[in-house]
């Protein structure tokens, strides 16, 4: 095997002044024959795959492989959920990417989110809920003879036009997505065995054999540990790019957004993502 404990790992490509950190994944061959690499796949008993990331693209990966019977290892630098995560809108929507590349994989998310919820106990644990939708314009203006008052639910009483309903109870609900991305891992670690590490990746090596393409890798945990894989699903966002390789290949960058957080009067009433 190209890539174990023993493996020769390099330091971290760093220089002089420089804070950016690049993470070596370095793709080699093995020299291993194809009926050693045929008895080792008959001994193993299951696939072993580390993700690395504990957002909720890793976490979802952690707990379908689980799911299937596949041993994970999951990796997180720091807590699960910390980044995006964990402060996004967690606003679903069915059919808002129709018509482009995205249209089959939102209606696939929107459908599995309901059928998670159900499996999970969503609305209980991590508040998913069907939602109608409506996007309004606010206005300094006090005269709101321009618009019916039954057109707006009763907590709008602010200035608001142009009124309409974008979404119904089929089409968008919510998630609180720190409580859904620990919810799901919970049940993975629970039912399906997955293991979380704490931790910093410093190292990805893959090894393809040269017959029979088997495939063997090895991630090195800061410390030192070396988890051996049959495989390695990077889920880290926008902290991918520090992956060598893959910037070679991808430009992977991040957007800088803001989260604002409201505690309302009435906590059962709205949420600021339901209006759009």
């Amino acid at each position: 095997m190209a890539a174990t404990s023993s493996s020769p790992f390099f330091p971290l490509s760093t220089s002089p002044g420089n804070q950016n950190c690049y993470i070596p994944l370095i793709q080699c061959s093995s020299s291993s024959s194809s009926s050693s690499s045929s008895t080792d796949l008959r001994q193993k008993p299951q696939k072993h795959i580390v993700v690395c990331g504990g957002g909720i693209i890793g976490v979802c990966t952690a707990y379908f492989l689980a799911k299937k019977g596949v041993s994970v290892t999951l990796i997180e630098k720091a807590s699960i959920a910390c980044a995006a995560s964990g402060k996004s809108g967690g606003f679903l929507a069915l059919d808002w990417c129709d018509g482009g590349p995205l249209s089959s994989l939102a209606r696939t998310s929107f459908n599995l989110h309901r059928s998670l919820s159900q499996e999970l106990n969503g609305a209980e644990l991590y508040g998913y809920r069907a939602l109608t939708t409506l996007s309004l314009t606010v206005t300094e203006s006090q005269n709101q003879n321009r618009i019916k008052k039954d057109l707006l639910p009763s907590w709008i009483d602010g200035p608001a036009r142009a009124p309409r309903t974008i979404g119904s109870t089929e089409t968008t609900a919510q998630v609180h997505p720190k409580l859904f991305t620990e919810t799901v891992l919970s049940k993975a670690v629970e039912a399906y065995g997955v293991e979380v590490v704490i931790g910093k990746v410093e190292r990805v090596e893959v090894a393809v054999a040269e017959e029979g393409g088997r495939v063997e890798a090895a991630v090195m945990v800061e410390g030192g540990r070396v988890i051996e894989a049959d495989g390695v699903v990077l889920a880290l966002g926008p902290w991918s790019g520090k992956f060598e390789m893959l910037r070679e290949f991808f430009r992977i960058y991040g957007l800088k957004a803001h989260s604002v957080v409201f505690e309302p009067k009435d906590r059962d009433v709205v949420t600021l993502f339901e209006l759009l």
